[in-house]
Parts: C-alpha cells; sequence; structure tokens
C-alpha cells in the first residue's frame, strides 16, 4: 500500500501483490519500501508485474530487493535515501 501522498501521482496506481509483499516481509525491508517516496514505490510493482515471464518478475524483484538493502539504487540507477 502506498503512503497516503500518492494520490497526486498521475500514473496508474499499482497494487502491492502477495509474492512482492512477502519478499519484502521475509527480508525485513518493508520499511525501507515505505521510505522510498510514493512514485517509486508504484513504479516498483509496476515494473515488476509487466514482466511477462515469472524469470523476469524474480529477477526485477531481486533487483528491487537489493536496491532497498542497500539504499543505492532505484531500478538500476543511482539514488540516496533521505533522511
Amino acid at each position: 500500500m502506498l503512503k497516503k501522498d500518492a494520490a497526486h501521482l498521475s500514473r496508474p496506481i499499482h497494487p502491492m501483490p502477495a509474492f512482492v509483499k512477502e519478499a519484502l516481509l521475509k527480508n525485513e525491508l518493508m520499511d525501507a519500501y515505505h521510505n522510498r517516496p510514493p512514485y517509486q514505490q508504484n513504479d516498483y510493482i509496476g515494473w515488476i508485474t509487466r514482466a511477462k515471464q515469472d524469470e523476469t518478475r524474480q529477477k526485477r524483484l531481486k533487483t528491487m530487493l537489493n536496491e532497498l538493502a542497500k539504499g543505492n539504487g532505484y531500478m538500476g540507477l543511482e539514488y540516496t535515501v533521505r533522511k
């Protein structure tokens, strides 16, 4: 679920699938996910779920989890979490 201030997003809002939620909880990264801006949360979900093959979805999920754990990436781009 996106933060309350996600209502201003101009792009479609993607609901979080159960497999993404389970992975975030299992890896204790839900807080890191929620600390990202709403557009990034939404983009991650859309990016993962748009993949046609499960192998690609899993690869993208792993990328998201790694970036959240390290705090220095966003879908392959450099990103620094604001504190």
